[in-house]
Protein backbone atom coordinates (compact mmCIF):
# COMPACT_ATOMS: atom_id res chain seq x y z
CA UNK A 1 0.00 0.00 0.00
CA UNK A 2 1.63 3.27 -0.88
CA UNK A 3 1.77 5.52 2.76
CA UNK A 4 1.40 9.07 2.15
CA UNK A 5 1.95 11.15 5.37
CA UNK A 6 1.75 15.32 5.43
CA UNK A 7 5.42 16.58 5.55
CA UNK A 8 6.81 20.08 7.35
CA UNK A 9 7.34 22.22 4.07
CA UNK A 10 8.98 26.07 4.11
CA UNK A 11 6.07 27.77 1.91
CA UNK A 12 7.90 30.76 -0.28
CA UNK A 13 6.87 33.22 -3.17
CA UNK A 14 7.95 31.18 -5.91
CA UNK A 15 8.22 31.28 -9.28
CA UNK A 16 6.84 28.89 -11.87
CA UNK A 17 9.12 28.31 -14.89
CA UNK A 18 10.37 25.02 -16.73
CA UNK A 19 13.56 26.81 -18.59
CA UNK A 20 16.83 28.35 -17.75
CA UNK A 21 17.97 31.43 -17.64
CA UNK A 22 18.09 33.52 -21.24
CA UNK A 23 18.50 36.87 -22.59
CA UNK A 24 15.72 39.14 -23.19
CA UNK A 25 13.90 39.14 -26.35
CA UNK A 26 13.53 42.14 -28.18
CA UNK A 27 10.02 43.75 -29.56
CA UNK A 28 11.36 41.76 -32.51
CA UNK A 29 11.76 38.45 -30.67
CA UNK A 30 15.35 38.44 -31.23
CA UNK A 31 17.07 38.86 -28.07
CA UNK A 32 19.31 41.17 -26.71
CA UNK A 33 21.77 40.76 -23.72
CA UNK A 34 22.79 43.46 -20.92
CA UNK A 35 25.62 45.56 -21.88
CA UNK A 36 28.41 45.58 -18.75
CA UNK A 37 26.29 42.87 -16.45
CA UNK A 38 27.49 39.65 -15.39
CA UNK A 39 26.65 37.19 -13.01
CA UNK A 40 29.06 35.66 -11.05
CA UNK A 41 28.86 31.59 -10.94
CA UNK A 42 28.14 29.90 -7.56
CA UNK A 43 31.12 28.34 -6.42
CA UNK A 44 31.47 24.67 -6.66
CA UNK A 45 30.27 23.22 -3.31
CA UNK A 46 33.29 20.32 -2.29
CA UNK A 47 33.06 16.50 -2.71
CA UNK A 48 31.34 15.25 0.75
CA UNK A 49 32.95 12.80 2.53
CA UNK A 50 32.01 9.76 2.10
CA UNK A 51 30.12 10.97 -0.65
CA UNK A 52 26.27 12.54 -0.55
CA UNK A 53 24.77 8.69 -0.34
CA UNK A 54 26.69 8.74 3.29
CA UNK A 55 25.77 12.75 3.65
CA UNK A 56 22.36 11.76 3.08
CA UNK A 57 21.68 8.37 5.14
CA UNK A 58 23.86 9.92 8.10
CA UNK A 59 21.27 12.94 7.74
CA UNK A 60 18.44 10.48 7.72
CA UNK A 61 16.73 12.96 5.65
CA UNK A 62 16.91 13.51 1.37
CA UNK A 63 16.94 17.76 0.76
CA UNK A 64 15.09 17.86 -2.26
CA UNK A 65 14.64 20.58 -4.48
CA UNK A 66 11.20 21.12 -6.22
CA UNK A 67 9.08 23.84 -7.99
CA UNK A 68 6.47 23.61 -5.17
CA UNK A 69 3.78 25.62 -6.86
CA UNK A 70 2.80 23.76 -10.22
CA UNK A 71 0.10 21.57 -10.04
CA UNK A 72 -0.06 17.87 -10.82
CA UNK A 73 4.33 17.95 -10.56
CA UNK A 74 4.66 19.25 -7.03
CA UNK A 75 2.45 21.60 -5.14
CA UNK A 76 1.20 22.05 -1.42
CA UNK A 77 -2.56 20.29 -1.00
CA UNK A 78 -5.04 20.90 0.81
CA UNK A 79 -3.92 18.66 3.47
CA UNK A 80 -0.79 20.65 3.47
CA UNK A 81 1.36 18.04 2.09
CA UNK A 82 3.77 18.40 -1.27
CA UNK A 83 2.05 16.12 -3.71
CA UNK A 84 2.96 15.41 -7.24
CA UNK A 85 4.80 14.13 -10.07
CA UNK A 86 7.83 15.54 -9.00
CA UNK A 87 7.45 15.25 -5.75
CA UNK A 88 6.99 11.34 -5.73
CA UNK A 89 10.15 10.82 -7.80
CA UNK A 90 11.79 12.41 -4.38
CA UNK A 91 9.88 10.12 -2.00
CA UNK A 92 10.79 7.22 -4.85
CA UNK A 93 14.81 8.01 -3.99
CA UNK A 94 14.17 8.73 -0.42
CA UNK A 95 12.04 5.12 0.14
CA UNK A 96 15.15 3.38 -1.58
CA UNK A 97 18.22 5.48 0.50
CA UNK A 98 16.63 5.62 4.04
CA UNK A 99 13.60 3.18 3.64
CA UNK A 100 11.23 5.89 4.01
CA UNK A 101 9.35 7.71 1.42
CA UNK A 102 8.29 10.29 4.02
CA UNK A 103 12.41 11.20 4.88
CA UNK A 104 12.20 14.67 2.56
CA UNK A 105 12.86 17.52 3.22
CA UNK A 106 11.38 19.75 -0.07
CA UNK A 107 12.68 22.96 -0.43
CA UNK A 108 11.03 24.98 -3.34
CA UNK A 109 13.39 26.64 -5.62
CA UNK A 110 12.49 29.58 -8.19
CA UNK A 111 13.86 29.96 -12.23
CA UNK A 112 16.89 31.28 -10.83
CA UNK A 113 17.73 29.61 -7.68
CA UNK A 114 17.96 25.71 -9.46
CA UNK A 115 21.66 26.20 -10.54
CA UNK A 116 23.46 27.73 -7.51
CA UNK A 117 21.41 25.15 -5.13
CA UNK A 118 23.06 22.15 -6.94
CA UNK A 119 26.37 23.92 -7.76
CA UNK A 120 26.61 24.69 -3.90
CA UNK A 121 25.07 21.31 -2.80
CA UNK A 122 21.91 23.07 -1.33
CA UNK A 123 19.92 20.31 -2.17
CA UNK A 124 20.90 16.49 -2.99
CA UNK A 125 18.40 16.42 -6.07
CA UNK A 126 16.81 18.55 -8.14
CA UNK A 127 13.43 17.51 -9.71
CA UNK A 128 11.66 20.46 -10.92
CA UNK A 129 10.45 20.87 -13.97
CA UNK A 130 13.90 21.52 -15.38
CA UNK A 131 14.90 21.41 -19.16
CA UNK A 132 18.45 19.12 -19.59
CA UNK A 133 20.85 21.17 -22.17
CA UNK A 134 24.59 20.56 -22.50
CA UNK A 135 25.33 23.98 -20.57
CA UNK A 136 23.33 22.60 -17.59
CA UNK A 137 24.97 19.57 -18.22
CA UNK A 138 28.29 21.17 -18.08
CA UNK A 139 28.04 23.79 -15.25
CA UNK A 140 25.44 22.66 -12.82
CA UNK A 141 24.52 18.91 -11.94
CA UNK A 142 24.55 15.75 -14.27
CA UNK A 143 21.06 14.75 -15.08
CA UNK A 144 19.16 11.36 -14.37
CA UNK A 145 16.88 10.12 -17.14
CA UNK A 146 14.11 11.78 -18.26
CA UNK A 147 11.24 11.43 -16.85
CA UNK A 148 9.17 13.70 -18.61
CA UNK A 149 9.10 14.39 -21.95
CA UNK A 150 7.71 17.90 -22.88
CA UNK A 151 7.41 20.44 -24.96
CA UNK A 152 6.82 24.22 -25.70
CA UNK A 153 3.19 25.28 -26.45
CA UNK A 154 1.06 27.65 -26.91
CA UNK A 155 -2.51 28.82 -25.30
CA UNK A 156 -4.80 30.96 -26.98
CA UNK A 157 -8.59 31.68 -26.16
CA UNK A 158 -10.77 29.48 -28.13
CA UNK A 159 -13.03 32.00 -29.73
CA UNK A 160 -9.38 34.03 -31.24
CA UNK A 161 -9.92 31.86 -34.30
CA UNK A 162 -6.12 31.79 -34.16
CA UNK A 163 -4.94 28.12 -34.92
CA UNK A 164 -1.19 28.52 -36.08
CA UNK A 165 1.77 30.71 -34.70
CA UNK A 166 1.36 32.44 -37.72
CA UNK A 167 -1.64 33.44 -37.03
CA UNK A 168 -0.22 35.14 -34.11
CA UNK A 169 2.38 37.75 -36.60
CA UNK A 170 1.98 41.04 -34.63
CA UNK A 171 0.00 39.43 -31.53
CA UNK A 172 1.06 40.43 -28.08
CA UNK A 173 2.17 37.27 -26.14
CA UNK A 174 2.98 36.58 -22.53
CA UNK A 175 5.93 35.04 -21.20
CA UNK A 176 8.15 34.63 -18.03
CA UNK A 177 11.46 36.02 -18.14
CA UNK A 178 15.00 34.16 -17.27
CA UNK A 179 13.78 30.94 -19.21
CA UNK A 180 14.66 28.84 -22.18
CA UNK A 181 11.45 29.51 -23.20
CA UNK A 182 11.33 33.20 -23.72
CA UNK A 183 14.79 32.30 -25.95
CA UNK A 184 12.43 29.25 -27.73
CA UNK A 185 9.47 32.06 -28.69
CA UNK A 186 12.13 34.36 -30.36
CA UNK A 187 13.98 31.13 -32.15
CA UNK A 188 10.45 30.40 -33.63
CA UNK A 189 9.13 33.68 -34.80
CA UNK A 190 12.49 34.52 -36.03
CA UNK A 191 12.35 31.12 -38.42
CA UNK A 192 9.25 32.12 -39.57
CA UNK A 193 9.86 35.42 -40.20
CA UNK A 194 6.99 36.89 -37.84
CA UNK A 195 7.09 39.66 -35.37
CA UNK A 196 5.19 39.58 -32.14
CA UNK A 197 5.53 42.32 -28.73
CA UNK A 198 6.59 39.96 -25.58
CA UNK A 199 5.02 41.35 -22.38
CA UNK A 200 7.56 39.94 -20.18
CA UNK A 201 6.84 39.25 -16.43
CA UNK A 202 9.67 37.78 -14.04
CA UNK A 203 7.63 35.74 -11.64
CA UNK A 204 4.91 33.09 -13.26
CA UNK A 205 1.59 34.28 -11.56
CA UNK A 206 1.43 37.52 -13.19
CA UNK A 207 2.58 36.20 -16.65
CA UNK A 208 -1.09 33.71 -16.30
CA UNK A 209 -2.85 36.63 -14.62
CA UNK A 210 -2.14 39.02 -17.66
CA UNK A 211 -3.20 36.50 -20.44
CA UNK A 212 -6.61 36.18 -18.40
CA UNK A 213 -6.83 39.59 -18.25
CA UNK A 214 -6.74 40.06 -21.77
CA UNK A 215 -3.01 41.41 -22.16
CA UNK A 216 -1.78 38.97 -24.09
CA UNK A 217 -3.38 37.32 -27.18
CA UNK A 218 -1.21 34.19 -25.91
CA UNK A 219 0.53 32.60 -23.38
CA UNK A 220 3.45 30.09 -24.02
CA UNK A 221 5.84 27.40 -21.66
CA UNK A 222 5.87 24.17 -21.70
CA UNK A 223 2.93 22.37 -22.71
CA UNK A 224 2.25 20.68 -18.92
CA UNK A 225 2.78 23.93 -17.64
CA UNK A 226 0.06 25.26 -19.87
CA UNK A 227 -2.31 22.66 -18.71
CA UNK A 228 -1.68 22.70 -15.18
CA UNK A 229 -2.05 26.12 -15.04
CA UNK A 230 -5.53 26.22 -17.55
CA UNK A 231 -7.01 24.19 -14.66
CA UNK A 232 -7.22 27.29 -12.58
CA UNK A 233 -8.44 29.56 -14.66
CA UNK A 234 -12.12 30.54 -14.56
CA UNK A 235 -13.50 29.26 -17.33
CA UNK A 236 -10.48 26.68 -18.77
CA UNK A 237 -12.53 25.62 -21.42
CA UNK A 238 -12.62 28.95 -22.93
CA UNK A 239 -8.44 28.47 -23.52
CA UNK A 240 -6.79 25.88 -25.84
CA UNK A 241 -3.46 24.33 -26.89
CA UNK A 242 -2.43 25.13 -30.49
CA UNK A 243 -1.31 21.74 -31.75
CA UNK A 244 2.03 22.66 -32.55
CA UNK A 245 5.12 21.46 -30.10
CA UNK A 246 7.66 24.69 -30.79
CA UNK A 247 10.91 22.92 -28.63
CA UNK A 248 12.17 19.59 -27.18
CA UNK A 249 12.43 19.64 -23.22
CA UNK A 250 13.02 16.56 -21.99
CA UNK A 251 12.45 17.19 -17.92
CA UNK A 252 14.45 15.07 -15.08
CA UNK A 253 15.81 14.63 -11.74
CA UNK A 254 19.49 16.37 -11.71
CA UNK A 255 22.19 15.76 -9.04
CA UNK A 256 25.19 17.53 -8.34
CA UNK A 257 28.32 17.93 -9.84
CA UNK A 258 31.48 15.68 -8.95
CA UNK A 259 29.65 12.20 -7.22
CA UNK A 260 29.24 9.39 -9.30
CA UNK A 261 27.62 6.65 -7.03
CA UNK A 262 25.00 9.62 -5.85
CA UNK A 263 24.11 10.22 -9.56
CA UNK A 264 24.04 5.66 -10.17
CA UNK A 265 21.57 5.54 -7.18
CA UNK A 266 19.32 8.42 -8.77
CA UNK A 267 19.20 7.25 -11.90
CA UNK A 268 18.84 3.82 -11.13
CA UNK A 269 15.79 4.38 -9.27
CA UNK A 270 14.12 6.20 -12.53
CA UNK A 271 15.18 3.01 -14.31
CA UNK A 272 13.74 1.15 -11.42
CA UNK A 273 10.17 2.54 -11.45
CA UNK A 274 10.41 2.32 -15.83
CA UNK A 275 11.33 -1.61 -15.11
CA UNK A 276 8.74 -2.18 -12.71
CA UNK A 277 6.02 -0.67 -15.01
CA UNK A 278 7.29 -3.19 -18.47
CA UNK A 279 7.51 -6.36 -15.84
CA UNK A 280 3.73 -5.80 -14.11
CA UNK A 281 5.56 -5.19 -10.80
CA UNK A 282 3.44 -2.62 -8.77
CA UNK A 283 2.83 -1.37 -5.21
CA UNK A 284 0.02 -3.71 -4.33
CA UNK A 285 2.16 -7.29 -5.64
CA UNK A 286 5.43 -6.19 -5.07
CA UNK A 287 5.54 -8.19 -2.15
CA UNK A 288 4.66 -11.49 -3.36
CA UNK A 289 6.75 -10.93 -6.84
CA UNK A 290 10.00 -11.63 -4.78
CA UNK A 291 9.09 -15.47 -5.27
CA UNK A 292 8.79 -14.74 -9.01
CA UNK A 293 10.40 -17.48 -10.70
CA UNK A 294 11.87 -15.23 -13.50
CA UNK A 295 14.98 -14.41 -13.11
CA UNK A 296 15.23 -10.72 -14.13
CA UNK A 297 12.30 -10.28 -11.48
CA UNK A 298 14.49 -11.74 -8.84
CA UNK A 299 17.42 -9.64 -9.83
CA UNK A 300 15.49 -6.32 -9.69
CA UNK A 301 13.72 -7.13 -5.92
CA UNK A 302 16.78 -8.41 -4.34
CA UNK A 303 15.63 -11.89 -3.93
CA UNK A 304 18.73 -12.99 -6.24
CA UNK A 305 22.13 -11.55 -6.16
CA UNK A 306 23.37 -8.51 -4.75
CA UNK A 307 22.79 -5.72 -6.83
CA UNK A 308 21.82 -3.94 -4.47
CA UNK A 309 25.03 -4.02 -2.21
CA UNK A 310 26.36 -2.99 -5.41
CA UNK A 311 24.79 0.55 -5.19
CA UNK A 312 25.33 1.28 -1.56
CA UNK A 313 21.97 0.52 -0.37
CA UNK A 314 19.81 -2.42 1.01
CA UNK A 315 19.62 -5.20 -1.80
CA UNK A 316 16.12 -5.28 -1.91
CA UNK A 317 15.35 -1.57 -2.17
CA UNK A 318 12.98 -1.52 -5.33
CA UNK A 319 10.99 -3.93 -3.03
CA UNK A 320 10.37 -0.95 -0.42
CA UNK A 321 10.46 1.77 -3.40
CA UNK A 322 7.58 -0.08 -5.47
CA UNK A 323 5.96 -0.30 -2.27
CA UNK A 324 6.02 3.13 -1.04
CA UNK A 325 5.26 5.23 -3.89
CA UNK A 326 4.17 2.45 -7.24
CA UNK A 327 5.95 2.29 -10.53
CA UNK A 328 6.01 4.76 -13.05
CA UNK A 329 3.00 4.21 -14.54
CA UNK A 330 1.30 4.38 -10.80
CA UNK A 331 3.20 7.93 -10.09
CA UNK A 332 2.39 8.79 -13.43
CA UNK A 333 -1.82 7.73 -13.31
CA UNK A 334 -2.03 9.42 -9.75
CA UNK A 335 -0.62 12.62 -10.49
CA UNK A 336 -1.75 13.57 -14.10
CA UNK A 337 -3.75 10.65 -15.42
CA UNK A 338 -7.23 10.41 -16.49
CA UNK A 339 -8.91 10.92 -12.98
CA UNK A 340 -7.03 14.41 -12.07
CA UNK A 341 -7.86 17.33 -13.35
CA UNK A 342 -5.36 17.28 -15.90
CA UNK A 343 -5.87 13.98 -18.04
CA UNK A 344 -2.16 14.41 -19.55
CA UNK A 345 -2.09 11.33 -22.47
CA UNK A 346 1.23 9.70 -21.82
CA UNK A 347 2.15 10.28 -25.43
CA UNK A 348 6.09 9.97 -25.73
CA UNK A 349 6.18 9.07 -21.81
CA UNK A 350 5.12 5.70 -22.45
CA UNK A 351 7.14 2.57 -22.52
CA UNK A 352 9.29 1.78 -25.39
CA UNK A 353 7.04 -1.72 -25.51
CA UNK A 354 3.99 0.26 -26.05
CA UNK A 355 5.70 3.09 -28.64
CA UNK A 356 7.07 5.42 -26.35
CA UNK A 357 10.64 6.68 -24.97
CA UNK A 358 11.26 5.15 -21.70
CA UNK A 359 13.32 2.39 -21.30
CA UNK A 360 15.45 0.71 -18.88
CA UNK A 361 18.85 -1.13 -19.66
CA UNK A 362 19.28 -4.64 -17.78
CA UNK A 363 19.53 -4.83 -14.34
CA UNK A 364 22.20 -7.48 -13.71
Amino acid sequence: MIKRVALPVVVFALILAACEASPAPSPTGQATATPGVETPAPTQAPPVAGGRLALVQGRGQLICGVNGSLPGFSFLDDSGEMSGFDADFCRAVAAAVLGDADAVEFRPLNADQRGPALQTGEVDLLVRNTTWTVSRDTSWGLFAPTIFYDGQGMMVRADSGITSLEDLDTATICVQSGTTTEQNLADQFRARSLTYTPQVFADIDPVYQAYEEGRCDAVTSDRSQLVARRTAFANPSDHILLDVVMSKEPLGPVVPLGDDAWFNVVKWVVFASFEAEERDITSSNVEAMTSSADPVVARLLGAEGELGIALGLANDWVVTMIGAVGNYAEIYERNLGPATPFDLDRGPNQLWTDGGLLYAPPYR
